[in-house]
């Protein structure tokens, strides 16, 4: 976990110490087997009474220093978890560099064998919520298994969320991938035995770009033993179609040098069933018509993640970092089949027609990072220098025709096109920070300049038949170009029983977007401070309150701007918005802790002008189009409850329930241009139950329940849903291997029906992605795999608006 500031702080110093001489306390953390324990709290206290005289915190490497000492009697004690070393008695009359403060293993008795283990641990900071697994039954899982047991994070169709919205993951504070699908599939590969933590920040500080919402920042364990060690792992799965990954990382380290190289191949075939339903009305909101349409899609591909790391430490001083992230999935191949009937509004037959959807798509990610960190000679001093650049390419070409039918099944006409359409997309970033400790307390500052540059093509041709909807002049070329010129302060103050952060960061943006075929060009260029507070009061250690504000900004992905059009037939289509704008919120949130084991929230979160997906049909026309919108007007907010607890040794339960409010107020442009409130109130659950399944620790099972009643999903609101999933996990062999079998959706009720109901508008759609299946997993590890690896993703938000085609 990234800390560099004092947790511990100066609370007492008399007049006489500031004037006196002083000296200086210095050593080194680690566990009974000589590991290094970082970010260990030091205390100092008087011999005397035991009073609490100053305090600070181990480094990343479990070092750690205690200045201006008066001379006098002392104890020295480390903790990290609930747990101490023994005190040890100093009598300062000089400096002193200690050997290690040894803090010993938690252990379990059960029956005649001992097993090495704790509980999960929640911690409440200034500016986020810390979900220790370290040693802990939730981290026998992958850290995708981790991620959806951390509190606060709701798991909806296989996407991240904190509070509604979608939460950007990190490793080790640099983001490890771009869509939600290629997360997943990175995060299931990565073991979480080497997790230590999971940190939840739903108001992200100043020194994060004010774009975009939650982080989910994944923190691996830390270990400088040198050595070599390797693994090779894969997962065979079982759904309507089998498929499998395969996967091999290797990590060399020395005293200067760390090596990662990994590879990973996942060749998927899926199937995906969609029944959606359309009513059209007439003047009198009248049902003249219904659309029924079954969608049978079949997708095959074979993506290929590749990456490359390489730490160097020029002295104890100086270090440098470059990471690169290769991403290939060529030749993808997207097979649609739809059958569709049209009836009038007594239900009876009016005619049909069938359409073939077919698509070739190919999508390639290339990012390469490099950092440089100058620690300055005052302790805890750094200034640090990252560039960053990222090549995205995204093809498609797509082939659609279809066949109409009379009531009678004969033949009435054909329609069909060819859709080529491109996407190029450059970033370049570049950021300088600096802090320090200043006192008892600590300052941060930082400036960052972001160019992207994006280029679409779409050419429509190849026509046969007609069309009112389709035509060539919808072939267009479109060009963005983005400019954000960023700085940012942060102020971190610590009391005896209090902490404060502040910040502020400001962001200047120049964008334009441009449109040859339609001569249209959009423009921004506006300034904007985003302010960040966050307090926390723990008046023992039994109880803590926190409160934090920020305000945020969520900018429209590259694809959403192009005004390019995506059909599944000729009346059914997706359209993008190049008069999309940025949306800013305000978010509020209040905590309160009891014994780290139950957690109360309540938060408001004001949207502004959120960007939304909404769904209009145009009875006049018989159309529907899908397209991303500013709302005017967003708002949420609710209640949560956690509690994460261990019943028994053996028994570690997690639940989560939120209760949530949700609306969005958008323009209904088919009905009128009247204002239309979309509403919800509903509730979130999740039980997850984690076993030690054997006296020794090497077989875990969980059973795991989640449930969703409603949920707001733009123009569109969902049904309930409720997933049940087991899941086993056997060690070998010292953990050399690691066997591991789950199902998912057992009940097969994971999957809602989404429905757009008001005024003039009554439509719905079902999709059903393969949610259920059986999944069996295993890992080799070889070399000294007990060491910890380096790996980590590039962190840059301008890449998250990445959206690889679908």
């Amino acid at each position: 976990m990234k800390q560099t500031t004092y947790i511990l702080l100066l609370v007492f110093l008399t007049a006489n110490a500031l004037s006196g001489q002083t000296f200086k306390i210095s050593g080194k953390v680690v566990d009974e087997q000589n590991e290094v324990i970082p970010y260990a709290n030091i205390l100092l206290l008087k011999a005397s009474d035991t009073t609490f005289i100053k305090g600070t915190s181990a480094d990343d490497n479990g070092f750690f220093s205690l200045t201006e000492v008066e001379p006098n009697l002392y104890l020295l004690q480390a903790s990290y978890v609930g747990r101490g070393s023994e005190p040890r008695a100093l009598d300062i009359k000089t400096d002193v560099s200690l050997g290690a403060l040894i803090i010993p293993l938690e252990t379990n008795e059960l029956d005649e064998v001992v097993v090495t283990a704790q509980r999960p641990k929640l911690q409440r900071l200034p500016d986020r919520l810390v979900f220790s697994v370290e040693n802990t039954v939730v981290s026998q899982g992958t850290s995708w298994d981790i991620l959806k047991s951390t509190p606060g994070v709701i798991v909806n169709q296989d996407e991240l969320l904190i509070r509604g919205q979608n939460a950007t993951v990190y490793l080790n504070d640099r983001k490890v991938q771009l869509s939600g699908q290629e997360v997943q599939d990175l995060l299931q590969g990565l073991s979480g035995a080497n997790i230590k933590s999971v940190e939840v920040i739903a108001n992200p500080p100043a020194s994060y770009d004010a774009e975009g919402g939650p982080i989910l920042n994944i923190v691996t364990s830390k270990n400088i033993i040198p050595g070599y060690k390797g693994s090779v792992n894969g997962t065979y799965t079982q759904a309507v179609f089998p498929k499998f990954s395969m996967g091999t990382s290797h990590y060399y380290k020395t005293d200067k040098l760390h090596l990662f190289a990994n590879y990973t191949i996942n060749p998927q075939k899926e199937l995906k069933k969609t029944v959606k339903g359309i009513n059209f009305m007439d003047n009198t909101n009248t049902v003249f018509s219904q659309w029924n349409t079954d969608y049978n899609q079949t997708n095959s591909s074979q993506s290929q993640n590749g990456s490359f790391i390489l730490d160097y430490d020029f002295d104890e001083h100086n270090s440098l970092n470059f990471t690169s992230n290769l991403l290939f999935n060529l030749g993808q191949d997207q097979r649609t089949h739809l059958n569709n009937e049209m009836r009038n509004g007594s239900g009876q037959l009016d005619s049909t027609f069938t359409t073939q959807n077919n698509a070739n798509l190919d999508n390639t990610n290339l990012a390469f990072d490099l950092s440089y960190v100058h620690k300055l000679k005052k302790p805890g001093a750094r200034l640090s220098a990252n560039g960053h650049y990222t090549y995205f390419n995204g093809k498609s070409l797509q082939n659609l025709g279809s066949d109409y039918f009379d009531a009678s099944g004969n033949f009435l006409r054909e329609f069909g096109f060819d859709a080529d359409s491109e996407q190029d997309i450059r970033i370049f970033t570049g950021q300088l920070d600096y802090s320090t400790p200043i006192g008892n307390a600590s300052f941060e500052t930082g400036a960052k300049i972001s160019s992207i540059a994006s280029e679409s093509n779409l050419d429509f041709f190849n026509f046969t038949g007609s069309s009112n909807t389709v035509d060539a002049s919808l072939s267009d070329r479109y060009t963005y170009d983005e400019n954000v010129y960023a700085a940012y302060l942060s102020f971190v103050k610590n009391w005896e029983k209090w902490s404060m952060k502040l910040g502020v960061r400001g962001e200047l943006t120049e964008a334009e977007g441009t449109s040859l075929t339609l001569n249209q060009v959009n423009t921004q260029d506006f300034f904007e401070p985003f302010p960040s507070v966050y307090v926390l009061y723990s008046p023992s250690d039994k109880h803590s309150f926190s409160f934090d504000y920020g305000r945020n900004v969520d900018r429209p992905k590259y694809n959403d701007l192009n005004p390019f059009r995506f059909f599944f037939n000729e009346n059914d289509y997706e359209q993008s918005n190049p008069s999309l704008t940025p949306s800013f919120s305000n978010n509020f949130n209040f905590n309160y802790t009891l014994n780290s084991e139950y957690f109360f929230d309540v938060y408001y979160r004001d949207n502004g002008s959120n960007i939304a997906y909404l769904v209009f049909q145009d009875n006049d026309n018989q159309t529907l189009v899908e397209l991303k919108q500013n709302v005017l007007d967003s708002k949420s907010y609710g209640l949560d409850f956690t509690l994460s607890k261990s019943l028994m040794s053996s028994w570690f339960v997690y639940a989560y329930t939120s209760l949530f409010h949700e609306e969005e107020t958008f323009l209904a442009t088919q009905s009128g241009n009247v204002e239309f409130t979309n509403k919800v109130n509903g509730v979130y659950a999740y039980l997850g139950n984690y076993l030690t399944l054997s006296k020794d620790g090497t077989f875990t099972g969980e059973v795991t329940g989640t449930y969703i009643s409603k949920f707001l999903f733009g123009s569109y609101v969902s049904d309930e849903q409720f997933n049940l999933t087991l899941g086993l996990r056997k060690t070998l062999f010292n953990n050399k291997i690691i066997l591991s079998l789950a199902a998912e959706d057992i009940l097969e009720k994971y999957v809602p029906t989404y429905r757009s109901q008001y005024l003039n508008q009554d439509n719905f759609y079902r999709r059903r992605p393969e949610t259920q299946f059986i999944r069996f997993g295993f890992t080799y590890n070889f070399g000294n795999f007990r060491l910890e690896d380096n790996q980590r993703g590039i962190d840059k938000k301008e890449r998250d608006r990445l959206q690889s085609q679908q």
